[in-house]
């Protein structure tokens, strides 16, 4: 098992991802809208509601990029975990469209114990070539670390950057529970990696049962910031970024906390006592 040589810089093939009002829908009910109270966020969750029109949740930016993936080489997949995620929109994302995607390996780096991938995706209209998205996808792979030379007087693993987080109560906390059955759910989206379906797979990885994609654990944070700080209105929010710290397992409870501080807005997702998400800072038009 081996990365590809010279991964860094390595583009993908543009890729077409089309999708519907319906996708829009799906994806929103997949992490959690409308599970407590299905007579709330009613924008994310229909399309027939008297007064309301249909919002695009913003995460759905990670769905509209998620196949334009450059290959990593003969890892193994069950070694690998998503690390970090962010996202920034030029507007709000349409319910219904087509986008042209390519994505770019822009970092490598030797964790030591692993590999930390960083890949940047551009979507753009693939009618008009108007940017629509761009994400950033940081995974890391277990025991493919070791090939790069520790520059002089580095500290493996590098050093770990200050933590946003303020040391106060926060502004806003929400907490949803997730269901049993959420990562079912949620790989109807597309994302049918095994690790959150196949307990066999998932104890090759060193887990005792399937876990929550990472994602969703983000898509449901994304519905918090919307909530809180965007007054539910989601095209307010526009950019999102924050670090996976542990898996969740499906029926734990996510609380979500906010700190708004004028521009600057920081979170932190927690399950049963545990940072599960960290580092988070988001981008809120007013």
């Amino acid at each position: 098992m081996a990365l590809a040589p010279e991964l860094a810089g390595t583009q993908c093939e543009p890729v077409h991802f089309a999708w519907e009002r319906d996708d829009v829908l799906l994806y929103a009910v997949a992490v959690g809208a409308g599970a407590h109270d299905p007579t709330t966020e009613l924008s994310l969750t229909t399309e027939n509601t008297e007064g309301v029109r249909t919002a695009v949740l913003p995460s759905f930016a990670e769905i509209i990029t998620r196949n334009a993936r450059v290959d990593l080489g003969e890892i193994d997949h069950s070694m690998l975990v998503h690390a970090e995620q962010s996202f920034r929109l030029t507007g709000p994302l349409p319910v219904t469209g087509r986008a042209r995607v390519t994505s770019t390996v822009t970092d490598v780096l030797d964790k030591g114990s692993g590999a930390l991938i960083r890949t940047e995706a551009r979507a753009m209209d693939a009618q008009t070539g108007a940017p629509l998205a761009s994400t950033v996808r940081s995974v890391f792979v277990r025991g493919e670390g070791g090939f790069a030379a520790p520059a002089a007087g580095s500290r493996p693993g590098g050093s770990s950057p200050v933590s946003p987080i303020p040391d106060r109560a926060p502004d806003h906390e929400v907490t949803y529970p997730t269901s049993p059955g959420q990562a079912l759910l949620y790989r109807l989206t597309g994302d049918r990696n095994p690790l959150h379906s196949d307990p066999a797979f998932a104890a090759r990885g060193g887990f005792d049962r399937p876990i929550l994609h990472g994602m969703c654990t983000y898509g449901f944070t994304a519905r918090a910031l919307v909530a809180t700080v965007c007054d539910g209105d989601a095209e307010r929010l526009t950019g999102m970024d924050a670090r996976f710290t542990r898996p969740v397992l499906p029926g734990q409870s996510l609380t979500v906390s906010v700190w708004a501080d004028g521009d600057a807005i920081v979170f932190r997702t927690v399950a049963d006592g545990a940072v599960v998400l960290d580092r988070g800072t988001a981008t809120v038009t007013s």
